[in-house]
């Protein structure tokens, strides 16, 4: 761990803006850990967060313990470390057999330093005040960056999900092109957001391909990628179950996917062996129709209970698939539900490592459900 110690000596200051740990090395590790600087009472420290689920752990560490706690996490814990500083980009990975790669490099502008107050105002990920012009064409914000107050929920709904498309930017591929697939982009708020943040903030080269039934919406999204310069953002009519315009895919975004066009989008992901998957369902009446069980007939005879226990299972069975096709999945809060009760998101990052669950199978005998997910992914493994 030398080589981590070394690059956390030199860049732990002032100039750092943050340290991701992330690649889970076994299941015990609850999620990605977050460092970044903050003064308290004048005085450099070092704060960590954890999610769990949809709470967020702190602790503040000196400098040397932070050090001496990072190496021990990337030795026992993490595969991967990202950190960024206002002049520097440095990446920390650790191979099977321990062995430690670290490159760094310096930016390619000089980024502008935080507010290292304790007590800050919350750090967005597109800042109010910076003019962005989708968002002003999308009605979320105006000419000279303030967010239009009806729309203030939906700016936050869009830097939430990039901060989940930063914390798996560290498991896609580091160099050379991404491709994205966004199923059921619709007027393609998020899409937008996502080429953004990957293509002008991160400056990566990027391909992203949004797909919608609705043609007048896919219109109007591929003349305003085209107004921005846009040029490897395209917008195609098509359907999910029958799309086949790529053969390698690194993420793929299904964002209200109605009922089981959610499944489709997850098999072609899975087919595609993509690296990660955000997906936050809706309507899913699949299961509703199905789910019978004599112990819990009490509480199903109740529409609503009924309704939502099905929701419920039928994302946990999609995350258990998931889990059996090789991915290390999550299930999160994407907003506070206070603003839509479809606040589910799936975050399912590539692992490779299969596994074969059996009691999946004996849940949902006992459900008496079909699930589509399980029965697209054997007839996927049928064809191969």
């Amino acid at each position: 761990m030398e080589k981590i110690k070394k690059v956390l000596e030199e860049h732990l200051n002032e100039q750092l803006l943050q340290i991701v740990l992330s690649g889970r090395k076994h299941k015990d590790v609850e999620g990605n850990r977050k460092i970044r600087p903050i003064l308290k009472k004048d005085h450099l420290l070092f704060q960590v967060s954890l999610q769990d689920g949809k709470k967020e752990f702190h602790k503040n560490y000196e400098k040397e313990e932070l050090i001496t706690e990072i190496c021990k996490w990337m030795e026992n814990d993490y595969k991967q470390m990202q950190l960024e500083s206002t002049q520097w980009h440095c990446s920390a990975m650790v191979s099977k057999k321990g062995q430690v790669t670290v490159k760094t490099k310096r930016a390619q502008k000089e980024k502008e330093k935080r507010d290292l107050s304790h007590n800050r105002t919350k750090n967005y990920i597109l800042e109010e005040g910076l003019c962005v012009p989708f968002l002003v064409d999308l009605g979320v914000m105006t000419l000279d960056g303030k967010i239009v107050r009806t729309r203030y929920d939906k700016f936050r709904q869009i830097n939430r999900f990039l901060e989940f498309i930063e914390d798996i930017l560290p498991q896609l591929n580091p160099e050379g092109e991404l491709t994205v697939i966004d199923f059921g982009c619709g007027k393609s708020y998020l899409t937008f957001a996502v080429y953004y943040y990957l293509h002008e903030l991160k400056n990566r080269d990027v391909r992203i391909i949004g797909l919608d039934l609705k043609e007048d919406v896919i219109q109007k999204c591929s003349e305003l990628a085209k107004k921005y310069g846009y040029e490897k953002l395209k917008f195609l009519v098509g359907d999910i179950a029958s799309y086949e315009g790529v053969n390698h895919v690194d993420l793929v975004i299904t964002l209200h996917a109605c009922d089981t066009a959610t499944d489709y989008a997850l098999a072609k992901a899975v087919t595609w062996n993509a690296s990660a998957i955000l997906s936050v369902p809706c309507c899913q009446h699949e299961l509703n129709g199905q789910i019978k069980c004599d112990l819990l007939e009490p509480i199903l005879k109740y529409g609503l209970i009924k309704e939502r226990t099905a929701a419920l299972m039928t994302d946990a069975l999609r995350a258990c698939c998931l889990e059996s096709a090789g991915y290390s999945v999550q299930i999160l809060e994407f907003i506070d539900m206070e603003h839509t009760p479809k606040n589910i998101l799936i975050r399912a990052v590539k692992t490779g490592q299969k596994t074969k669950d059996d009691k999946m199978k004996q849940c949902m005998e006992f459900l008496n459900v079909h699930p589509m997910l399980p029965s697209l992914l054997e007839e996927e493994e049928k064809r191969e």
